[in-house]
């Protein structure tokens, strides 16, 4: 019997596949145990990696390429690229078209996100990697900005500490690496639940992240969500919202939802993003 259900379980579980895409709410470990970073090696081969990394958010692109430069090679990463693109030619460049058709993980770094979104969408290095990515064949990585942009909708900025309220969060597009998603990040350091709660009132079909620091949703092939790190990953899905007063008042008017579903995920927790619901806890499993 305990056989049978065993199998049972292994027919309707989906089986979690080896490259992903990790959404990253910032300021992960990069001195310590490194769990997150190490996922990311680990998924996009290990000791055989090949990384691309795209510091194309940050300001000061030379000095953050660096940075994760020495902390995967400290890992032995072996084949490393920094592609420093800092205008939108550099994104039909030959050379970085060929390394990324060639490599097994890109790793985006934090930033702004208008600003990597500007650089980089509809180019023809972010079109092949996000259909690599897509079709399972590399990992990829988003810390901060660089997880922010996941999403079909993207929130390009806004403020905390409020109600929800339409102009709590500036709305734009993404790159459409996950198109169900809205992803807030560094999201419980800085207060943003109501902006991420505002977000979706305005797109109740998406699903909305809201990924804690040192935190990562890891999204399989499969659609199961991982969660990994020390923080929590919040989902707020309003596929049954009921009622909501966001197309009838002001810009900054308090806006009611209702009916709508709230999931806290910690590490080891999995949600299953097609089906819309929580999957067995390793507590109760």
């Amino acid at each position: 019997m305990l056989q049978l259900e065993s199998q049972l379980s292994a027919t309707q579980m989906p089986q979690s596949t080896k490259t992903a895409i990790l959404a990253i709410g910032g300021a992960e470990d990069k001195v310590h145990g490194r769990e997150i970073l190490q996922t990311f090696w680990a998924r996009s081969g290990a000791q055989t990696a090949k990384l691309a990394i795209i510091p194309s958010a940050s300001r000061e692109p030379s000095i953050i390429g660096d940075r994760y430069e020495t902390i995967f090679k400290d890992m032995g990463v072996e084949q490393l690229e920094v592609l420093d693109i800092r205008d939108r030619d550099q994104g039909r460049d030959a050379y970085y078209l060929k390394y990324v058709d060639e490599c097994t993980g890109v790793f985006l770094t934090g930033g702004d996100q208008l600003r990597l979104c500007g650089l980089l969408a509809e180019t023809p290095v972010m079109e092949r990697i996000r259909d690599r990515a897509v079709q399972g064949e590399i990992a990829l990585a988003g810390t901060s900005a660089g997880a922010a942009v996941m999403g079909h909708h993207m929130i390009g900025g806004g403020g905390s500490g409020e109600s929800p309220n339409r102009s709590l969060v500036d709305m734009t597009m993404g790159l459409g690496l996950v198109p169900e998603v809205i992803v807030d990040q560094h999201f419980h350091n800085r207060n943003r639940m109501a902006r991420l709660l505002s977000a979706i009132a305005m797109h109740p079909d998406r699903l909305g992240v809201g990924i804690d620091e040192d935190t990562c949703a890891l999204f399989e092939q499969d659609g199961i969500i991982q969660v990994l790190g020390r923080g929590t990953v919040n989902i707020i899905d309003a596929r049954d919202l009921t009622h909501t007063n966001q197309p009838h008042i002001g810009a900054r008017d308090p806006i009611c939802m209702n009916n709508l579903r709230l999931h806290i995920l910690c590490h080891g927790d999995r949600y299953h993003l097609y089906e819309r619901r929580p999957l067995s806890s390793k507590f109760n499993e």
